[in-house]
């Protein structure tokens, strides 16, 4: 019997694919689409104002991608170890747009006002924070990671604050709380930050300690003449645990714009002294006077008048040690001497109280 090759082709092919399907696995279950939860949630605290930061999930618990995301609930403790959520401080609204398995996840933000009956229920302690990523069903896998925040209250800014320009440099005058309401481990203290106008960075001048309730006076000569500076002062409370020092930043007082033009001259020479030459040398007076401690000094100025005139400066250029010999003078005269001291800026003092001598 003579059969055709070709016969088997069919058959064959149809028995290969039937084996192939009948070794495939069972069908996946459909994916409950819950939000990976973040691990990246940052906490930051100024005054009552929490701030909560946290990368939008792109990828769901079983590595799908994203379709649609929920609302996100805020949670807060007074316990270290957060389990569950229990009832949420607040809710973010899920996002318009469907969510991007780039990289650089969208940053979601919120802000909580912590009530004054957390911070006062253990004011050396923590809040604990997480945040929950539900689904479109409202269903989560679990809460993100836990972020830590002091729990201790803070003072409001200070009273009746205000910068004056002068020439000891930028006054700060402001009224204290001072420590009221003491609690055990921690102390307040008033922070002045001064920001350059021009390129908006801001250093810390200096800090003082809440103390008694009253006026505060506190001098800055730390800043640069011929700039613009925004003043600002904050309560800070500091908070001492057992081998940990942690600060909380208040409010901040309004702002006060200092301009640092320098019209101020450095203080008056004083001391100054006149002596003449002795008999049988060529003519001089020498003055001495104590110096200027003034930090922007560039010199001194010397001027001479006889009785009756006009005084007359002496120098050309600025003398820079405290002490000048006249040797202009001529025998049997009675001159009279003043100094004044100039800065930087050209900025010159007010002439010393006169010196007299008598050539021989």
């Amino acid at each position: 019997m003579n059969v055709q090759p070709g016969k088997f082709i069919v058959p064959l092919a149809l028995c290969l694919m039937l084996a192939g399907c009948a070794q495939t696995g069972p069908p996946l279950p459909p994916s409950l689409e819950l939000p990976r939860p973040p691990s990246d949630l940052r906490a930051s605290r100024k005054g009552n104002a929490v701030t909560l930061t946290w990368s939008e999930p792109t990828l769901t618990t079983d590595r799908q991608s994203v379709r649609f995301l929920g609302p996100t609930r805020i949670c807060q403790s007074t316990e270290a170890e957060m389990t569950e959520c229990g009832d949420p401080v607040g809710e973010v609204v899920p996002p318009n747009e469907r969510p991007s398995r780039d990289a650089r996840a969208k940053r979601q933000t919120f802000t909580d006002s912590l009530p004054s009956t957390v911070q006062e229920h253990d004011p050396t302690g923590e809040v604990t924070y997480a945040v929950e990523v539900l689904n479109r069903d409202r269903r989560g896998a679990s809460l993100s990671n836990r972020v830590h925040v002091p729990a201790a209250p803070t003072y409001p800014p200070p009273e009746h604050p205000a910068a004056e320009l002068t020439g000891d440099g930028v006054v700060l005058t402001w009224r204290s709380a001072g420590e009221t309401n003491i609690v055990p481990g921690v102390q307040h203290r008033y922070r002045i930050y001064r920001r350059d106008e021009s390129t908006g960075k801001d250093a810390m001048a200096s800090e003082v300690p809440a103390g008694e309730a009253g006026p505060v006076r506190f001098v800055d000569s730390s800043f640069e003449w011929e700039k613009t500076y925004l003043y600002r002062i904050t309560a800070v409370s500091v908070v001492t645990r057992p081998g940990s020092v942690v600060q909380v930043e208040g409010d901040d007082s309004a702002a006060m714009r200092v301009v640092a033009h320098d019209v101020f001259p450095p203080a008056v020479p004083t001391g100054l002294q006149a002596v003449a030459s002795g008999e049988g040398q060529k003519p001089f007076v020498d003055l001495i006077w104590a110096p200027v401690t003034s930090a922007d000094l560039a010199g001194y100025n010397i001027y001479r008048r006889e009785a009756n005139g006009a005084a007359v400066k002496m120098n050309s250029e600025l003398v820079k040690a405290p002490a000048y010999r006249d040797s202009s003078v001529a025998p049997g005269a009675t001159y009279f001497y003043s100094v004044s001291a100039t800065d930087v800026r050209g900025n010159e003092s007010a002439k010393s109280e006169e010196a007299s001598e008598t050539v021989p």
